[in-house]
This record gives C-alpha cells, structure tokens and sequence, in this order.
C-alpha cells in the first residue's frame, strides 16, 4: 500500500516539525531528524512518539 503524495507534503516529524519520506518496503515513515521510524498501518500514519521505533542503519539508508 502506498501513501497519497499530497499527504506525504503536509505531514511532519511531531518532535522536530521536520519532513518525513515514506519507506514503502518497510510501511514507515521516517524522521532523519528525530532518528526515529514511524509506522503505517493499514495505510495511515502512526505519528505518536510512543510508537515509534530508533532507525537502524537500513531504515536509514532508504
């Protein structure tokens, strides 16, 4: 599942208010920011910090 383009351009990181790019591989969003990697399920964006999990490298280089 893919996440709508014109979403992509208005969501932000909730820590750094930074931007976020989609990983479809992985279905997360993440904040290079922040360091953090937010879930998408079933096609909507998890946003909430307690959710989210530290980038690894993989995640990182995507």
């Amino acid at each position: 599942m893919s996440l709508d383009p014109k979403l992509l351009e208005v969501l932000v990181c909730p820590v750094t208010r930074g931007p976020l790019r989609y990983v479809p591989a992985r279905d997360v969003l993440v904040s290079d920011g922040a360091g953090l990697a937010f879930p998408v399920r079933g096609g909507v964006p998890c946003l909430l910090v307690e959710e989210a999990a530290p980038l690894d490298g993989e995640a990182a280089q995507q």
